[in-house]
């Protein structure tokens, strides 16, 4: 099988795919997994720190997971913040159970390279693809007639 080669980030057929993608529209969770109401309002976020080209399925499937996670953790936040601390004097169970699913989503986040070295990058164009698609997302419409057809 032959490897897909990258395109480089400064070139014009990056400004293509990042335009491309921004008018694709958003990507939706996989049919294959649940998206719960509450872990819903981190799927945009966590989608937007990849080039849409660059989402495969067992990506998105992980995507959901760590939208999950992240949701747990807010809903563990809310009960220590509405209980307290500690229990009888001891830590709140709920501390373990956090620092459990914070190391769980961090360690996702690697896996799914959206952890910030992933994002920026040491190399010099790293984080370039990303911002082109974010560039073009927020200047073009899916009427702008500049690249004729491109999605069609």
């Amino acid at each position: 099988m032959k490897k897909r080669r990258s395109i480089r980030s400064d070139s014009s057929a990056a400004a293509v795919q990042a335009t491309a993608n921004a008018l694709a529209g958003e990507l939706h969770p996989p049919k294959l997994v649940q998206l719960p109401g509450d872990a819903r309002q981190f799927w945009p976020t966590v989608i937007a720190m990849r080039p849409r080209d660059r989402w495969l399925e067992l990506d998105l499937i992980n995507a959901v997971e760590l939208c999950r996670m992240l949701a747990d953790i807010e809903r563990l936040r809310a009960v220590l913040a509405d209980e307290g601390d500690l229990v009888r004097g001891k830590p709140h169970p709920a501390h373990k159970l956090l620092q459990e699913a914070g190391r769980r989503a961090v360690a996702l986040s690697r896996v799914l390279h959206l952890h910030p070295e992933a994002t920026e990058g040491r190399a010099r164009d790293a984080g370039n693809t990303l911002r082109q698609e974010r560039h073009a997302r927020t200047t073009m419409t899916a009427d702008d007639d500049l690249i004729p057809g491109l999605l069609q």
